[in-house]
């Protein structure tokens, strides 16, 4: 059985452990800071909608007028000893 021999089957690259550990690694890292940027994008949108729905509750809504607070003062009446 002669066959041909190709290039490709001659050289071959291997992957150091290195390398290997790396790519582990690397992928690791993306698939958590991706599953954070979900996280926080999703925590965004729904501080967002709350707060647009708190705004348009605030326009529809009259402010109700608080009455001004009284200074405690001297009160007016007979001197002390009288």
């Amino acid at each position: 059985m002669t066959g041909t021999v190709a290039k490709d089957d001659l050289i071959r690259s291997r992957r150091s452990k290195a390398e290997t550990k790396a790519e582990t690694t690397d992928q690791a890292a993306r698939a958590i800071i991706e599953a954070e940027t979900e996280r926080r994008q999703a925590k965004s949108k729904r501080l967002r909608q709350a707060r647009l729905e708190r705004e348009a509750r605030q326009a529809t809504e009259p402010n109700p007028i608080k009455p001004k607070a009284r200074r405690k003062g001297r009160e007016e009446s007979a001197p002390p000893g009288s």
